[in-house]
C-alpha cells in the first residue's frame, strides 16, 4: 500500500464491520438460549455510526466517558483488589460475559460507555432494534453505580442524563 493510511471514517467502519461479524457469529450451545452466547459488548465507538449525535455528545460532555482516568489516577494508591472494585463502574461490562477485562485484552471497553446504561450492544448492532437494547432509562439506573455512599465519599453531584445524550 506504498505507505498510506486510512482515512479514519474507514477505519471506524472496518472496525464496525469486524466487530458486526464476530457478534453476528458467536453461537454457543451451552447457553440454550436460541443457541446463542448472552449479549456480548462492543464498546461505544461501535455507537457512533448510527448515533453520531449521542455519541459525540457522549464525549463531549459525560465524564463517565472518560471514567478509566479515574482509576489511573489513583492506582498507585490503591490495592489490585481496590481497584478491581473501581472496574465495576468506571468500565463497561466487568465481571460480565464480554465485558471489560484488562487494558490489553479489552481496551474498547475501558471507560464507562454507552453499554454501561443501555445494555451490551451486540444483539442491537446485529439486528438494529430498538427492543434489543434498554431505553427510557430512569434515575433508578443510575443508582447502579451512583449510590448515595460513593456521592458523599467522593463528593460527586450527580445529574440525571447529564452530558450523556
Amino acid at each position: 500500500m506504498n505507505g498510506a493510511r486510512l482515512p479514519a471514517a474507514v477505519l471506524n467502519t472496518l472496525i464496525l464491520a469486524v466487530l458486526f461479524l464476530i457478534a453476528a457469529t458467536r453461537v454457543s450451545s451451552a447457553t440454550g438460549t436460541e443457541g446463542r452466547e448472552p449479549p456480548t459488548y462492543v464498546g461505544s465507538e461501535a455507537c457512533k455510526t448510527c448515533h453520531p449525535e449521542e455519541y459525540d455528545s457522549f464525549v463531549a460532555y459525560a465524564k463517565k466517558a472518560k471514567s478509566f482516568s479515574s482509576i489511573e489516577r489513583l492506582r498507585r494508591s490503591l490495592s489490585e483488589e481496590e481497584i478491581g472494585k473501581c472496574y465495576a463502574c468506571h468500565t463497561t461490562g466487568y465481571g460480565k460475559p464480554g465485558g471489560f477485562v484488562s487494558l490489553e485484552q479489552t481496551p474498547h471497553l475501558k471507560d464507562s460507555g454507552c453499554e454501561v446504561c443501555h445494555g451490551p450492544g451486540g444483539d442491537h448492532l446485529e439486528k438494529q432494534d430498538a427492543a434489543t437494547i434498554k431505553g427510557g432509562l430512569t434515575k433508578k439506573d443510575c443508582e447502579v453505580c451512583h449510590i448515595s455512599e460513593r456521592v458523599r465519599a467522593f463528593r460527586y453531584k450527580p445529574l440525571i442524563h447529564g452530558g450523556a445524550h
